[in-house]
């Protein structure tokens, strides 16, 4: 059965759009630690990220920084940190989230926003985005 972040991929579940190539996705996560708060992901649906081929995990690698440049410009912050947990979506996935405290990298202290809030953010991050 295909995950959500498939499903998201194929079309069939929205989400706030940040960047895409032919073979990566970056959206922004609906029930996010911090405002900005984006997920990249390969296409290829693979559960862990080290299962990865090479080339698809260095391609991630290289579409997330790119991405975490745009979000440092975009969203107020000290740094954009990086997670790769994956326990809670079979599909590898690299969490970018914009930092101001130690706090902001816990997963247990969410960001309550809003459709307009979330469209905003995303078309602000996109806006800097260079693939």
């Amino acid at each position: 059965m295909a995950s959500i972040f498939t499903k998201i991929v194929n079309g069939e579940i929205p989400c706030y759009r940040i960047a895409e190539t032919d073979e990566f996705l970056a959206f922004l996560d609906v029930n996010p630690n911090q405002v900005g708060h984006t997920l990249c992901i390969p296409k290829k649906e693979v559960d862990k990220l080290f299962d990865l081929d090479e080339a698809t995990y260095s391609g991630l690698m290289a579409f997330s920084r790119k991405v975490a440049m745009a979000i440092e410009k975009a969203i107020p912050c000290e740094r954009v940190g990086v997670s790769v947990i994956g326990l809670e979506v079979p599909h590898a996935h690299v969490h970018l989230i914009p930092l101001r405290s130690m706090d902001d990298a816990r997963f247990i202290k969410k960001v309550k926003m809003e459709t307009g809030d979330f469209q905003e953010t995303a078309k602000a991050i996109s806006a800097y985005v260079q693939l």
